[in-house]
């Protein structure tokens, strides 16, 4: 177990520097050194019998995650597009774990109506869920649509995750987290509330990405404002730059150069599991890296005003018919 240790000012000063060089915070580099001072690792078995979902977790972050909570006890339950993957992934957790308890959910975060599916079944079944860890992530090479009409990085980043949190709110009341996985990306993009589908300009999947994972980060404290009155804590967090598929399938030129300094996918997914296991109390709407609460925005610039914010709020709530009454 590794003890909390105080920071001082010069390690708060020598944290920010990294964080702002990007490849020395965001990198394996971040972890090896920050493992010194950051807050101390949950308890072993801190989440035994307590139920935890992961979205998107047939591996890279997500199964990481999926084990990293595993191996302190919990109920995983993992979804995915694909059930021979899930089944791999199961049998991946169970390997290295024989006496984890592991169900598997085949459910595409970004079919909405299927969605909402899903969390009234997993409500049913399970009535008191710990933790939801929003992992699911896609990267299109083009602009593509879902069944139900819309873009693909929208629907399975921002409209499902909320469809999802929301269908799952009384199990997780009283107590349970959400973990919003999301990206440094974020910071090279504004919130664009004019055109959150994406349909001006020249569609890039890279941009598509980096603009809802900034909107994960503003939804965040909206999501904390709606459900603190169920005692539910909100965090978003990114990994920094991790050897994944997402990565190295999505962004090769960018995993070539990199790559001998990018985290593994523990390492990437360590604030996740933290985050959703800590005994330390976790302010609610904030966002981490390496266990350590960031600032929204890289420098004060593109930051969205309160009525973007609020325009956003309501656009996602009237897509969804999940319209939660911000207070």
């Amino acid at each position: 177990m590794v003890a909390s240790q105080p920071v001082s000012g010069v390690t708060a000063a020598l944290d920010w520097v990294m964080d702002k060089s990007l490849v020395l915070g965001y990198t394996k580099v971040g972890p090896a050194l920050r493992r010194r001072w950051w807050p101390a690792d949950p308890e072993p078995g801190v989440l035994t019998g307590r139920h935890v979902l992961v979205t998107g977790a047939t591996g890279g972050l997500g199964l990481a995650t999926a084990r990293g909570l595993a191996g302190l006890g919990a109920v995983v339950h993992v979804t995915g597009r694909d059930a021979g993957r899930l089944d791999r992934a199961r049998a991946v957790l169970l390997g290295g774990q024989p006496g984890a308890t592991v169900e598997t959910h085949v459910s595409d975060v970004s079919d909405l109506a299927g969605t909402a599916e899903f969390a009234r079944d997993l409500a049913a079944r399970v009535p008191r869920l710990h933790a939801v860890v929003h992992n699911a992530g896609v990267m299109p090479p083009q602009r593509t649509t879902t069944d139900e009409g819309k873009e693909l990085a929208l629907a399975t980043h921002v409209l499902g995750p909320h469809v999802l949190t929301f269908g799952l709110r009384e199990s997780l009341a009283a107590g349970g987290r959400v973990v919003i996985v999301t990206s440094g990306g974020a910071y090279a993009q504004r919130l664009d509330v004019d055109d959150p589908e994406f349909t001006r300009g020249t569609y890039s999947g890279t941009a598509a990405y980096a603009r809802t994972k900034r909107m994960q980060l503003v939804l965040a404290p909206l999501w904390a404002r709606e459900l603190a009155v169920d005692g539910v804590t909100v965090s978003s967090m990114h990994p920094g730059w991790a050897d994944t598929p997402g990565v190295t399938e999505s962004l090769p030129g960018f995993a070539k150069v990199t790559g001998p300094l990018l985290r593994d996918a523990e390492q990437g997914a360590d604030t996740a599991v933290w985050l959703a296991a800590t005994g330390e109390p976790i302010p609610s709407g904030r966002f981490w890296h390496d266990r350590r609460q960031r600032a929204m925005h890289y420098a004060p610039v593109r930051v969205e005003t309160p009525g973007e914010v609020e325009r956003f709020w309501a656009f996602v709530c009237e897509t969804t018919g999940v319209p939660g009454t911000a207070r």
